[in-house]
């Protein structure tokens, strides 16, 4: 069973101004696919609360992947990419190409997605935009290659 945590990023979620919808969906669709889910959080744009919650994710809680979503933009507050990055020991960028490639068959403003993925110890982590649809869209993309980079993450073979 692959154990997931889930990190939604928005300043509104976090303040109880707007109700998160992409961390839900973000649920639904991995239970669908077979996947345990473990701890949902939501924190503010700040980098130092995101860095905090993804490295006790891999390093406490012992998930093998963590979704973030929200934070991947332009706005000069989406700094999920920044603080992701600071936490992870090696990035692997084709799934975030994926992403984006996939996405812009949709529409041209994937582009501007910064999202990335990192591996942290033994843990994914993945950033996906902030939107409901995107997150769908996004992880379409790439649920299928998931178990097979978990596995090369532990040793297995390519």
């Amino acid at each position: 069973m692959i154990r997931v945590a889930i990190l939604t990023v928005s300043d509104s979620c976090a303040q109880s101004k707007r109700q998160d919808a992409s961390g839900p969906a973000l649920r639904e669709i991995l239970s669908a696919a077979g996947y345990e889910i473990g701890e949902e959080h939501v924190v503010p744009d700040d980098r130092d609360a995101i860095t905090l919650e993804l490295a006790r994710f891999s390093d406490e809680g012992g998930y093998d992947l963590v979704f973030t979503t929200g934070g991947t933009g332009l706005g000069p507050r989406d700094v999920t990419p920044e603080a992701t990055g600071s936490v992870c020991d090696r990035l692997v960028p084709g799934l975030g190409e994926l992403m984006r490639a996939e996405g812009l068959k949709k529409t041209r403003n994937a582009v501007l997605s910064r999202g990335i993925v990192g591996i942290r110890g033994n843990t994914l982590i993945i950033n996906l935009p902030g939107s409901p649809r995107a997150v769908r869209e996004c992880l379409q993309a790439i649920l299928d290659v998931l178990p097979h980079a978990l596995e090369m993450m532990r040793g297995g073979g390519h």
